[in-house]
């Protein structure tokens, strides 16, 4: 990432990911548990978008993200590797990967692109 503008793009994708993968659980088939995942992961999306928006005020709350993020990897992973999780769901875990990586980068190396940025 480039500058703090790169660093927005990011995270801007991650609210956009967050929204489409909560919304599609949220609005699908399935029980209430499922739903309520869904509305919890949409809600982070909005957490992502505000941290978008003024990147280096709300990065302390990417903590959030990046905890949920490795918790969801740590408590379904087994399911992917065993193949008894829903189609996709490995794909998914690869995005919050991904953005887990992307968050700690960012919060490790914020106070530098404040600098530059």
């Amino acid at each position: 990432m480039t500058g703090l503008m790169g660093w927005r793009a990011m995270l801007a994708l991650a609210a956009l990911y967050n929204l489409v993968i909560g919304g599609l659980a949220l609005l699908g088939p399935g029980d209430t548990n499922g739903h309520v995942v869904g509305l919890l992961v949409a809600c982070f999306g909005l957490v992502y978008g505000a941290a978008a928006s003024d990147p280096l005020r709300f990065a302390p709350v990417l903590w959030a993200g990046v905890v949920g993020k490795l918790g969801v990897i740590a408590m379904v992973g087994p399911q992917v590797r065993a193949g008894t999780a829903m189609p996709g769901t490995g794909f998914v875990l690869a995005g919050d990967a991904l953005f887990t990586l992307g968050f700690v980068a960012f919060l490790l190396t914020r106070g530098r692109q404040g600098a530059s940025a």
